[in-house]
């Protein structure tokens, strides 16, 4: 089977969907892989690696997409909704298509891909058991976003993180709060601790606290408890507004103690949830940090511009989008891990296996035959279950 990695047109993406290592495993499974020239160029891949590994140049994305029976990106059209409806026309009946498709997001970017006769698989549905591990892409990037997230933070902070002892005096060490530790939190409490600041980190979830301890984080515990805090898949769920309520206000004090805070509660296809408020950012010390890493979805600090770095009261408020795309090389090379090892899940011996018994084809599984068909998406957007297919 042909596969085929487009360049990626998301307005600043780096990032590019396989690296050129990935090029032999993926040949020992019966594809044959194809780039559109310069695909990897940004993220420090040149066409000459690409190349050497086995794959072929393809200078005309039209062609790629032509000759492809799967395209893998990073954003593909529904993750992309800047550029990505350009690549429609150029969908053929049957085609493959693997990657970010922000299934929960909106209804239409899907439809269309479903109406071009694409099946398409959504990385964000991955299941978090053991056996998809190695495929959860989700995770991958938000390791990276943790970790950009202290260092941008600690870039802009007026302030330096370790305590040191100098001939000039003893200098006291930062302090950082991280709020929600989730995969992304959890690497930037590792990230700031390795730092040398005094790191604490605040979630719903009970579980979280050993991993955060476990990290050499101290774990805030409020006297407030989460009702059925953490669903199946392992992500916090909504509470309601009378429990976010009563958190900002334990919070509060929590928030006025830190030079930095790093929000990551975000809950898949809500709005991210408020958790620090105007008066809390105005009862920081000036100079302080907040990066709010659910900026995209509305942010959990109540300053936050999405997209934008804002001062309010003294305090930078960092709300960028796609921060994985500024560690290009690496976020490649993990995003390109996880593809492969999806991929050959998917084909075996150079044959499409779409086994629906199984749980991580049936849960990333989006489009196919016309149709919307994940359960989970349809559920979210309301639409009436499908009828069984003879």
């Amino acid at each position: 089977m042909i596969l085929g990695v487009p360049r990626e047109t998301f307005p600043g993406e780096r990032r590019v969907a396989l690296v050129p290592s990935s090029i032999p495993t993926l040949a020992k499974g019966g594809l044959e892989v194809i780039v559109e020239g310069a695909a990897g160029a940004q993220a420090g891949y040149p066409d000459a690696e690409y190349v050497a590994k086995g794959a072929k140049m393809v200078p005309k994305r039209s062609d790629l997409f032509a000759a492809a029976e799967i395209l893998v990106q990073v954003l593909c059209y529904g993750s992309n909704d800047s550029t990505g409806q350009a690549d429609v026309p150029l969908f053929h009946n049957g085609q493959l298509l693997i990657g970010f498709l922000r299934p929960l997001g909106a209804l239409g970017p899907l439809q269309e891909i479903a109406a071009k006769g694409v099946t398409s698989f959504a990385v964000e549905l991955m299941p978090r058991t053991t056996r998809a591990q190695s495929m959860d892409a989700l995770s991958s990037m938000g390791t990276i976003c943790g970790y950009k997230a202290v260092l941008i933070a600690a870039d802009t902070l007026p302030r330096i993180f370790p305590m040191l002892t100098t001939a000039a005096g003893t200098i006291t060490p930062g302090r950082v709060l991280v709020i929600g530790a989730g995969v992304a939190g959890l690497q930037a409490i590792a990230t700031a601790r390795r730092l040398g600041a005094v790191t604490s980190a605040y979630d719903l979830r009970p579980a979280a606290k050993e991993q955060v301890q476990s990290l050499g984080g101290r774990f805030v515990e409020l006297p407030i408890e989460a009702k059925d805090a953490e669903d199946a898949r392992g992500y916090a769920k909504p509470q309601d507004e009378n429990f976010y309520r009563r958190q900002r206000e334990l919070l509060g004090k929590v928030v006025a103690e830190n030079d930095v805070v790093i929000t990551a509660a975000v809950v898949p296809g809500k709005k991210s949830p408020l958790l620090v408020t105007a008066d809390m950012v105005k009862g920081m010390a000036p100079g302080s940090v907040i990066v709010d890493l659910a900026a995209e979805r509305g942010g959990n600090c109540e300053l936050t511009r999405p997209g934008e770095e804002v001062v309010e009261y003294g305090v930078t408020i960092i709300g960028r989008f796609n921060l994985a795309s500024s560690v290009p090389y690496h976020a490649s090379q993990m995003y390109a891990r996880n593809i492969t090892a999806f991929l050959l899940h998917l084909v075996k011996d150079g044959k499409l296996r779409l086994d629906n018994n199984d749980e991580i084809i049936r849960e990333t599984l989006l489009t196919q035959g016309g149709e919307v068909v994940n359960k989970r998406v349809r559920e979210f957007f309301s639409l009436s279950a499908l009828t069984a297919r003879s």
